[in-house]
């Protein structure tokens, strides 16, 4: 697998995790009721939005492939 697209697979993954991550933050404020699963969805939502940012910047600052 070239480098170029070990790095959009990277970068997909990175989206997919910022999407859950948007998606289970909504779920934990306005859908569900339970306090202790709700800061268990919350937690978990922003360690992705972390990681997720992480793997952006990541992508971002490796800079271009060549090929």
């Amino acid at each position: 697998m070239s480098e170029s697209m070990l790095k959009m697979w990277i970068s997909i993954a990175g989206m997919g995790l910022m999407a859950f991550a948007m998606i289970a933050i909504y779920f934990s404020r306005y859908k569900i009721k339970l306090k202790f699963l709700k800061v268990i969805t919350a937690i978990i939502a922003y360690l992705c939005l972390i990681i997720g940012g992480i793997i952006m910047v990541f992508v971002v600052f490796t800079g271009p492939t060549g090929n």
